[in-house]
């Protein structure tokens, strides 16, 4: 057969091969591929995408950002009438978005070398850049421990990091909206546009998230303006201010603000709020404050100013004075302990009056019962001192103030992450005793109806 014919067939071949090369790149990456197919030019826009996040890290060794992906390799290619049998393609350029690839860096080389004689090599120069394999080669990627972390050499790298960061964080948020999402709430499938992803990596649609923390928002119940999943509850995982804003009004955030910064303060014992009824500020007791001085019940409103006694709430009387509230306690007590002494008892009647004593009496004998009725009927949680009554159930408590975890049998104090191993503990007084025991009359009892038939 004729040399010049030999060529003409290879030619033929290696046009058939390029085509279909090209059909099964567009098909695979129709978004890294375009150009002149039948011209033989062609230009890939190849994103870096890496298989896990990565920490940038400076010459010094500090964590500069977390990166996912990074911008794309551009490469304008041509090739030859007998690629891919006899000649490789022809690299025209190639250039980093952003400039973020040092030009010292020869990946065409490297690229070139990749070619084998007879087999296409696009497929494959596509996958070693997406996958971020070269950026391992290059030595720019390695571990710190388990950590996963990149080097770029890169003579301005804080301007860079800015510019790294924006389209990391721009192509995510271009991805996720054109993707559709499970709802866990009302189960519908939905576009990313209509969703919100919180850091937890769980997916809700907008409308159901702002309709849960909204409600949540109102009723005060700050504590549950986060994640929704099962898990995230179960964990206690609420949400930050930035998922906050882009799902609920700005007056509502600042409510949510001031229900956060409430719940925070009353986790000490020592608050007391302002007894204006206007205000209500959560007012703490000061630092430094000597118990028994008398300073410990003295309070100072940081919103309206208002100096107040922590236990009469009136008006600030010093610390050295007697406490009204006190002070109509001890009368009370010493009117009842004077009952056998009838001239005592006189002169503290014509001197505070009768009335006005028997008042302070009944007053302090009521809330003696109500001490002792709380002290019989509750538990304190052994953190906020918060007393709390258990109506049924197992005695594991969880305070609804502070969030610790508690006895109620006992009152000790449990490990968060297993509060049952306090009843598998043998030798405590608390030991399989999770359940209180209540014993069941088993004798039958007829019912009321019967009697009425007999």
């Amino acid at each position: 057969m004729p040399e010049h014919q030999i060529e003409h067939e290879d030619l033929e071949l290696c046009k058939s091969l390029q085509a279909e090369e090209c059909e099964v790149l567009e098909s695979i990456y129709p978004d890294c591929l375009s150009g002149d197919y039948s011209k033989g030019s062609l230009r890939l826009e190849i994103p870096v995408e890496l298989s896990e996040p990565h920490s940038l890290v400076s010459a010094e060794d500090q964590n500069l950002a977390s990166l996912s992906m990074l911008p794309p390799l551009l490469l304008d290619i041509l090739l030859p009438p007998n690629y891919p049998l006899h000649d490789p393609p022809q690299i025209l350029s190639l250039y980093a978005t952003y400039s973020w690839l040092p030009p010292s860096v020869n990946l065409m080389q490297r690229l070139l070398d990749m070619w084998q004689a007879g087999e296409g090599v696009l497929y494959s120069w596509i996958e070693w850049i997406r996958g971020g394999i070269f950026l391992e080669e290059l030595k720019f990627v390695s571990t710190r421990g388990s950590e996963p972390i990149l080097r770029i050499p890169h003579p301005e790298l804080d301007l860079l990091t800015n510019k790294l960061v924006g389209y990391d964080t721009s192509t995510q948020l271009m991805r996720f909206s054109q993707n559709s999402y499970n709802c866990e709430i009302c189960l519908s499938s939905i576009k990313g546009a209509r969703c919100i992803l919180l850091s937890c990596s769980h997916v809700f649609c907008r409308s159901c998230l702002e309709d849960f923390w909204k409600l949540c928002i109102t009723e005060g119940d700050v504590g549950r303006v986060g994640c929704p999943d099962p898990k995230c509850v179960k964990e206690g995982r609420e949400a930050n201010e930035e998922e906050v804003r882009r799902v609920v009004t700005e007056e509502e955030v600042q409510r949510w603000k001031w229900l956060r910064q409430k719940k925070a303060m009353e986790k000490d014992p020592t608050i007391v709020h302002c007894p204006l009824l206007l205000c209500q500020t959560p007012v703490p007791m000061g630092e430094n404050v000597e118990e028994g001085s008398g300073w410990e019940r003295f309070r100072e409103c940081s919103n309206c100013g208002y100096s107040f006694c922590a236990y009469c709430k009136r008006t600030w009387h010093g610390a050295h004075s007697q406490c009204p509230l006190e002070f109509t306690d001890f009368l009370a007590q010493r009117y009842l302990d004077l009952a056998e002494d009838s001239s005592a008892r006189k002169e503290m009647e014509t001197r505070y009056g009768r009335s006005n004593l028997m008042r302070m009496v009944v007053h302090y004998q009521e809330d003696q019962e109500n001490i002792k009725w709380i002290k019989q009927s509750t538990t304190a949680c052994p953190v906020c001192e918060i007393r709390v009554e258990k109506s049924s159930g197992c005695n594991h408590m969880k305070c609804f103030k502070c969030g610790h975890h508690f006895c109620y049998r006992c009152g000790a104090k449990l490990r968060a992450n297993d509060p049952y191993a306090h009843y598998r503990n043998p030798g405590t007084q608390c030991y399989s005793k999770l359940f209180d025991r209540v014993d069941v009359d088993d004798e039958w009892q007829p019912m009321e109806a019967f009697d009425v038939l007999e």
